[in-house]
């Protein structure tokens, strides 16, 4: 029986009916039998907010474990593998990740109907942002630094990981718009290929607002990232995706759902535009700086005691900050119209994600921040 009290996080402040219901106990207790060393169900401890998949932190007799469900049109076991692999890559390096758990078999997820399994240990770290959403600031400047130079560790780590970027996937990263020579061409070409975003984008001059977006953001950009060292990257850098010490150190980096290979510039500029924003409480008519520059800062100073950035990659990181976001909007823009076919949702996701998120940067609070960012990142 689905858990009538379970809420998730929605398209803005408030809670919501979960789209993918919480896992019931007998639920989990008959996944973990293909698990081995998960050790038997003894009860559920927590249901996450997340919106995108269900996920239960549970104890067993061998300790406590995260147990994530997904759709299989969203995640395959094969799809999950792609990202088990860079995992497993940064856990042999010494990068604080998840350990991912094996199925019966050896593989690291199954499937069961519907639905497709992974499972974790329980991470090491204080969740201190689990119960804000998605892409909101940090609680400190000390977290954003910390945050920053963990980044860098991460990207350090990953340098020889050598899997080809994910094929086209729902709700993950991508790296194919931007860097090309005419990114409108290269929007038509994403749209083209997502039969739901085709028909939702068909009644609405989708083309005329990529166009003005890219001619008053994007100048110089697809030179300068087709220019870039290729590199997984994670792409959904913010701090609920991080558990911390004591300290205010990243004690452990999670969900890698939207891993794949882009460029390191490409996750700071995401890092950046998913925490520096209070974008869920910005009011568009205001005159005022609502985002927080100096926490864009810290995080890019945090990232360059581990990694230096020359000049010409802050210019790159404050060019791509107003666009990065584009190719995610696009496929959650999908997701809501195909997969979950919630048409109003997706016009949120194009109209105020998408194309919101870049007009802000046009206005005059947005293009200080840019200049505030530029003018002290490159002191």
């Amino acid at each position: 029986m689905a858990d009538a009290s379970h809420l998730v996080h929605g398209m803005g402040l408030a809670l919501e009916a979960p789209t993918w219901p919480a896992i019931t106990a007998a639920e989990a207790e008959a996944t973990l039998t293909r698990f081995p060393a998960a050790g038997r169900l003894e009860r559920l401890r927590w249901h996450s907010p997340r919106p995108f998949s269900a996920a239960t932190l549970l104890q067993t007799d061998c300790g406590e474990f995260l147990l994530k469900r997904h759709h299989h049109l969203l995640r395959t076991p094969a799809g999950l593998a792609e990202e088990h692999a860079f995992i497993a890559h940064l856990y042999a390096r010494d990068v604080p990740v998840p350990e991912i758990m094996a199925a019966s078999g050896g593989v690291s997820a199954v499937r069961d109907g519907d639905w497709s399994y992974e499972l974790h240990r329980r991470s090491a770290g204080l969740d201190l942002y689990r119960d804000r959403a998605s892409w909101t600031p940090f609680l400190s400047h000390d977290h954003a630094h910390a945050a920053g130079a963990a980044l860098a560790r991460m990207h350090y780590a990953a340098r020889d990981f050598d899997a080809p970027a994910r094929p086209p996937r729902p709700l993950v990263a991508s790296f194919t718009i931007l860097p090309e020579a005419d990114p409108l061409v290269a929007a038509e070409a994403f749209v083209t290929a997502r039969p739901a975003l085709q028909s939702f984008l068909a009644e609405r001059p989708w083309r005329q607002e990529l166009a003005r977006l890219f001619d008053a953001l994007g100048r110089e950009l697809p030179e300068r990232l087709a220019a870039q060292p290729s590199l997984w990257t994670h792409n959904d850098w913010h701090p609920s995706n991080l558990l911390w010490d004591r300290d205010r150190e990243v004690r452990t980096i999670i969900d890698f759902g939207l891993a794949t290979r882009t460029c390191a510039l490409h996750d700071l500029a995401i890092a950046i535009e998913r925490t520096a924003v209070p974008w869920l409480q910005l009011d568009p008519c205001a005159d005022g700086m609502i985002a927080d520059p100096s926490a864009a800062l810290a995080l890019l100073a945090g990232y360059q005691t581990e990694l230096p950035l020359s000049r010409a990659d802050i210019d790159t990181i404050v060019r791509l900050v107003p666009l990065v976001h584009v190719e995610f909007a696009l496929s959650e823009v999908d997701y809501f119209a195909g997969l979950l076919d919630e048409p109003d949702h997706a016009a949120l996701a194009w109209d105020g994600y998408l194309i919101g998120h870049a007009e802000w940067f046009l206005s005059l609070p947005g293009r200080e921040f840019l200049r505030l960012l530029d003018g002290v990142a490159a002191s």
